[in-house]
């Protein structure tokens, strides 16, 4: 399946480079571009895209804004967009935004082009989506709250199996990458594995540990001792 993308930018030279090169690979296609926020809104309702690529910082409407009402606005019939905001500023208060605003996810426009394009489907598949420079400061951020607060982490029941009795070695090492923010590719580079294979453990982690995404089983993780050497 091709996943139908929208491009949304203030400038039309990054407009245009996107296309380039989203348009080069394989079940990915450009549908549309968007100048501004509430182009945005417009041509997600007109075009129906399965992901919109969406620029933080534009005139007018901005992209959290844009994204609120893509996502929250969304008349359907069927689901909204995946938005995956796309900027050159790597500060948390536009990643906590954009979240908060119901972004799937937050890459810096710096990201090679595969990493682009495993992000795009990797939205379009309903995964989220974080930098792993991000993955690691929302991280360290949670991780520094008392524990009464971080209810995205389930804590650990009284007499519930350690980490190590759940899960296998090679998991183990996998969910000690998870938990210092690497991408699925640079731990299959790390582990020697192939990225399919890291995305199936991860996948097999999150369902052994009852968890609903990466950023809960590095929690787990740091809670368990777990960052070190894998």
């Amino acid at each position: 399946m091709t996943v139908r993308v929208l491009v949304v930018d203030d400038q039309e030279i990054v407009r245009t480079a996107l296309r380039l090169v989203i348009d080069r690979r394989e079940g990915l296609s450009v549908v549309g571009e968007a100048a501004d926020g509430a182009q945005a809104v417009a041509r997600a309702a007109e075009l129906r895209p399965d992901v919109v690529l969406m620029d933080v910082r534009m005139p007018g409407t901005t992209g959290v804004e844009a994204t609120r009402r893509i996502v929250g606005d969304w008349p359907g019939p069927g689901l909204a967009p995946r938005v995956v905001v796309l900027t050159t500023f790597d500060l948390d208060e536009y990643v906590h935004a954009a979240l908060r605003a119901g972004a799937a996810g937050f890459l810096l426009k710096n990201s090679h082009p595969d990493d682009l394009a495993r992000a795009l489907h990797a939205a379009a598949a309903g995964e989220p989506v974080l930098a792993p420079s991000v993955t690691r400061r929302l991280i360290d951020t949670l991780t520094a709250l008392p524990t009464a607060l971080l209810a995205d982490a389930p804590a650990p029941a009284p007499g519930e199996p350690a980490l190590t009795e759940l899960l296998t070695e090679r998991e183990l090492q996998v969910l000690v990458l998870v938990a210092r923010g690497l991408s699925n590719s640079r731990i299959a580079s790390d582990l020697g594995l192939s990225e399919a294979n890291v995305k199936s453990r991860v996948n097999r982690i999150l369902t052994r540990l009852g968890l609903d995404n990466r950023v809960q089983a590095a929690l787990i993780a740091q809670r368990a001792g777990l960052t070190g050497t894998p």
